[in-house]
């Protein structure tokens, strides 16, 4: 389930709701409501959005128990790989799918056959990657070089990204602490921005957005590329609260995009053609290509 199911399971069907309307309407939520919902979101990023997860915090209130029903979960796809893929094919599957959190901790998150195994290519690990992203397990985000329309002529792909499918999934895997992940906001780590990544590219998957990022040979990047319509969006991920919008606004002006999203720790808001998304309310963006 995303965010908005999770709070609703959680009984906070109310404050889901005026997330939607301070979406619309750019205006910031009250501090003490902007807080109460980056605390659920934080929650969110221990629990996920694994129904057996949710049931069990649900009855137990229990991060730990939560945890036990999220290796019981990862248990299983390895099971998985090995009842519905050739035996050859099962290794290769594994190894892609426990060098994730390695990859996500990398300052360049590009996938890295390498990291799967010493002497890695795409010849040896492509119909394993393809496994994963078909059973749902992970998500794959290419890399575009140009932001012009339609961006799906633009992909490249030999470059891409693999997010978890479920972020409480991918903080059990790589063994995040709880507490860490409930002072996400503050808390100056640099794998905590690969989950906020995986976070939103959980979100914007859910709402049948297909991931895309972009970068240029100067080494800025953009983390995510929306096309709406006519529209091409950037969209800004940050993990906390201290932000700042070369890459985006390079790219905004370039390919002269009407607006560009930044999700981060801030609260709602519009200024300067850039709409700030806090964390919590990045299940309301929509696209429609």
């Amino acid at each position: 389930m995303d965010f908005e199911e999770f709070l609703w399971a959680m009984n906070m069907d109310v404050l889901a709701e005026d997330i939607r309307t301070h979406f619309n309407s750019n205006e910031a939520m009250p501090a003490s409501v902007h807080q109460l919902a980056l605390d659920y979101y934080q929650r969110y990023l221990i629990i996920g959005g694994m129904p057996e997860s949710v049931g069990k915090y649900v009855e137990t209130h229990s991060y730990l128990e939560c945890r036990t029903v999220q290796q019981s979960i990862l248990l299983g796809y390895n099971a998985d790989m090995a009842k519905y893929a050739k035996p050859g094919t099962t290794v290769k599957i594994r190894a892609c799918f426990n060098s994730i959190p390695a990859q996500l901790a990398k300052e360049n998150r590009k996938f890295q056959y390498k990291l799967a195994q010493k002497g890695g290519t795409a010849k040896i690990f492509g119909e394993a990657i393809e496994w994963l992203i078909l059973a749902g397990v992970v998500h794959k985000c290419k890399l575009i070089s140009h932001g012009f329309i339609p961006i799906s002529t633009q992909e490249d792909d030999s470059d891409f990204k693999i997010y978890m499918s479920d972020i409480g999934l991918l903080n059990t895997k790589a063994q995040m602490p709880a507490q860490m992940l409930l002072n996400s906001i503050e808390t100056d780590n640099t794998f905590l921005g690969s989950v906020a990544e995986n976070y939103v590219a959980q979100a914007l998957s859910a709402n049948g957005i297909t991931l895309r990022y972009w970068k240029n040979d100067n080494t800025q990047e953009v983390e995510y590329i929306l096309q709406d319509g006519m529209s091409v969006i950037p969209l800004e991920v940050k993990k906390g609260r201290k932000v700042d919008a070369i890459s985006m606004n390079n790219f905004k002006k370039t390919y002269k995009c009407p607006f560009a999203y930044r999700v981060s720790g801030k609260n709602f808001g519009l200024a300067n053609d850039i709409k700030s998304v806090p964390l919590y309310a990045v299940f309301c963006i929509e696209a429609r290509e």
